[in-house]
């Protein structure tokens, strides 16, 4: 690592409100953003990172999509979530976003790929217009980061172990996977320009819930809530 942990929460404070601007903003309803965020915090309160401030944000974007910016910062789309049918789908998403954020690996990406002094000084330099323009080139490049297939597989497993404990089922992970795949099928989402095929990600998820989770008593998929707290918010829009 280039840079230490304080310069994550300096990166993710300065560049959230530019990915909440170029994905259209939040989306405006109160009770759906409280409801996605308190499955978000129930993740991060048994991560391995807990003492961290996490932010989590539902965006108004049609794309199907999820991504994590340094310092606990979390987003999902609106395309995303209504496609999902659970809260345990839902858990599975925030819990592999949170896993790339415990490990740094946004952080050792973007300092690799952009520079933390770029970052750092294109953030500082956004009250003149040419500055702004910066950060927001900057923010696009973020958004569309790459993790290695390792960074990946790592999240998947550590956000898997975060669900479960979190006390949610941990085959919403996969159901989220089998969803992207199906989903990839009819239309290129734009999920997988910055994530791998989930076809590999489901045999080793499946091989750790069969070896670890397979005796657990029956865990929560929180359909009803899940319907209640966004699909019936977004069915109309």
């Amino acid at each position: 690592m280039l840079f230490g942990e304080q310069q994550d929460l300096g990166i993710g404070q300065k560049y959230a409100p530019e990915v909440e601007k170029q994905m259209g903003g939040r989306i405006d309803n109160d009770a759906l953003q409280n409801y996605m965020n308190s499955v978000g915090q129930k993740i991060a309160a048994v991560s391995h990172r807990r003492s961290w401030e996490y932010h989590f944000a539902a965006l108004e974007h049609d794309s199907l999509n999820a991504f994590a910016l340094p310092g606990g910062y979390v987003f999902i789309t609106k395309g995303m979530l209504k496609e999902l049918t659970t809260e345990a789908q839902l858990a599975g998403i925030l819990a592999h976003e949170v896993g790339h954020i415990v490990a740094r690996d946004s952080a050792a990406l973007m300092s690799r790929e952009i520079g933390i002094d770029i970052l750092l000084a294109a953030a500082a330099s956004q009250t003149n217009s040419r500055g702004a323009m910066t950060a927001a080139q900057l923010t696009r490049q973020i958004i569309g980061l790459r993790f290695s297939r390792k960074d990946e597989r790592d999240a998947d497993l550590a956000g898997l172990g975060y669900m479960v404990r979190a006390g949610y089922n941990p085959n919403g992970m996969v159901e989220t996977m089998q969803m992207l795949e199906r989903e990839n099928t009819v239309r290129p989402i734009e999920f997988f320009s910055t994530h791998p095929a989930p076809a590999n990600r489901m045999t080793y998820l499946r091989a750790r819930i069969e070896a670890r989770y397979r005796a657990l008593p029956s865990l929560k998929d929180g359909k009803d809530e899940y319907r209640a707290a966004i699909l019936d918010h977004l069915k109309d829009e």
